[in-house]
């Protein structure tokens, strides 16, 4: 039920779809659980299932509602107050977490599963007539054409590691469908064909490590080495699973790990960092870090000779939130209800919306729901209080898909009300493998996935989690 003090932000939505954004969207009104007044001059409150059901649904309405209208690929961003923006962009990771929350969709019975396959198959399609570099996608495509969208001057070819999140997304589909009718086997050997058909191999540049990169105009210039610990263990883990175009154990130890070198001893607040995060050493990276590559890779009793990667998130997650607890720079409202730092859109100094990479040793009072939202895996208990401080605040929070991107109490409460492909994705995500293990339980039951994993030297948990 909408509670009177909702009519004017509805108002205010419904006028802004229908002048500004034509027949591409058409307002549906966020359906408010039945709230609890516990007593007198409470705050309404809400159950932690009903909220995370209601973070999911809304959530969810990015990749579905708010997709690039002919090709169903995940707009790169999406911007309330001008929602003609950058409409055509669209981003390969992104829609490989979108491929994944209309799984989710389809098991929550947002959509039905004939919607679902609808749309799996406008997407799958548009991706096999796309632009293709050895078999990889770019960054930015154009959603109309397929063509390439450079992401940087040189960078208008190849983007391994965004091939390798949409890769994830594929996966999942094909094992999510192939026992299905004859219509969702079709899709889900589509889906299968389109991963394999990735030269995971040529981004080695025949050396024992992979490469972001390759442009057909500028070859391996950008030269940019995967090395943990970021975010893209995933791409080993797929290079290493394609029958066809695989890579060696030694191309990972090299890689990925400097042949031991990724260990890293330091500890913060009782809590070992594990391993040496890029750039990030004292309180580690940006919390994207513990999401993209484990959506569909479970970290959960996954370690290889080095390290134990769900050890690795944990602590990470925890150092984060008890930095934010700690609060050395004394930022409003930061505590145990109101934390998490990411990569995310920001306040400039002068007020306007950029982007930066957050994280405790690059604070500037920028909270980004993604963060502790996306953590709740690992974090349980710090991201439910995260979850109901978003809520209580969803007047300013909570818009026409899900929370805000970003938001500083530090700034009278300022708001950056737009959102991102990479950051919606881990929360609808993280919260169904939190909730069952779903997506994580389709991707580690990939034949291929086991294979690449033991190829590695990998212990890991096949499911169900």
């Amino acid at each position: 039920m909408i509670k009177k003090k909702f009519e004017l932000l509805v108002l205010f939505f419904i006028l802004l779809f229908s002048c500004e954004n034509g027949d591409r969207y058409v307002y549906k009104p966020i359906e408010f659980p039945d709230e609890i007044i516990n007593k007198p001059n409470q705050e309404p409150t809400i159950g932690d299932d009903d909220l995370l059901e209601l973070v999911q649904k809304e959530t969810f309405r990015y990749f579905w509602d708010f997709a690039e209208k002919k090709s169903g690929a995940s707009s790169e961003r999406y911007h309330p107050n001008n929602p003609n923006k950058d409409s055509h962009v669209v981003t390969t990771g992104g829609t490989g977490f979108g491929l994944m929350a209309i799984l989710i969709g389809i098991e929550r019975q947002f959509i039905s599963r004939k919607q679902g396959v609808e749309r799996l198959k406008t997407i799958l399609n548009f991706y096999e007539n796309a632009d293709r570099f050895h078999g990889a996608w770019s960054h930015w495509m154009n959603g109309l054409s397929g063509k390439v969208i450079p992401f940087s001057p040189k960078d208008n070819g190849g983007d391994l590691v965004e091939t390798a999140f949409f890769t994830q997304g594929l996966i999942c589909v094909k094992e999510y469908f192939k026992s299905g009718n004859e219509d969702e086997k079709t899709l889900a050997q589509q889906a299968d064909n389109l991963w394999k058909a990735v030269e995971w191999n040529w981004y080695s540049q025949n050396k024992n490590a992979l490469y972001w990169h390759w442009s057909p105009n500028f070859g391996f210039e950008i030269d940019l080495l995967l090395k943990g610990y970021n975010e893209v263990l995933i791409t080993y883990i797929l290079a290493a699973a394609s029958p066809d175009y695989g890579i060696s154990k030694e191309v990972y130890e090299n890689g990925w790990t400097s042949n031991g070198g990724i260990k890293y001893p330091n500890n913060q607040y009782g809590y070992p960092l594990l391993v040496r995060h890029s750039g990030a050493q004292k309180y580690g990276g940006p919390l994207f870090w513990a999401h993209y590559s484990y959506l569909g890779l479970n970290p959960n009793g996954l370690f290889d000779e080095h390290v134990n990667y769900w050890d690795v998130n944990v602590n990470h997650s925890k150092i984060n939130y008890n930095y934010c607890v700690e609060n050395p720079k004394n930022f409003e409202d930061y505590g145990e209800d109101c934390w998490g730092l990411t990569s995310s859109y920001t306040r400039n100094v002068d007020g306007t919306m950029g982007y930066k990479t957050h994280h405790p040793a690059n604070d500037t009072g920028i909270i980004s729901p993604t963060a502790a939202v996306s953590s709740i895996p690992y974090t349980p208990e710090e991201s439910l209080k995260a979850l109901h401080y978003f809520y209580k605040n969803k007047n300013q929070l909570l818009g026409p898909a899900g929370f805000y991107d970003a938001f500083s109490p530090e700034y009278n409460f300022w708001v950056a009300d737009a959102y991102l492909a990479i950051d919606q994705g881990p929360q609808i995500i993280m919260i169904e493998n939190y909730r069952t293990g779903f997506l994580w339980n389709l991707f580690m039951s990939n034949e291929n996935v086991q294979e690449g994993l033991e190829k590695l030297g990998f212990q890991y948990k096949p499911g169900p989690y």
